[in-house]
């Protein structure tokens, strides 16, 4: 995913599904910088930050 597109789903009113490694995720906030992003992983609750590149919309 590109940082474009990350931070289009952060701002949406909608609820639009991203995973990391198989595993849905909440992005919280974009780092272009880095090109990372903070996410919270939806089945317990780890909050990780990760490469843009490894996030996947469903």
């Amino acid at each position: 995913m590109d940082y474009r597109r990350a931070k289009e789903i952060i701002e949406s009113y909608g609820v639009i599904s991203v995973s990391y490694e198989n595993a849905p995720v909440w992005l919280e906030q974009v780092h272009a910088d880095r090109e990372t992003a903070e996410v919270i992983n939806l089945f317990n609750e780890e909050r990780l930050e990760v490469p843009l590149e490894s996030l996947t919309e469903d």
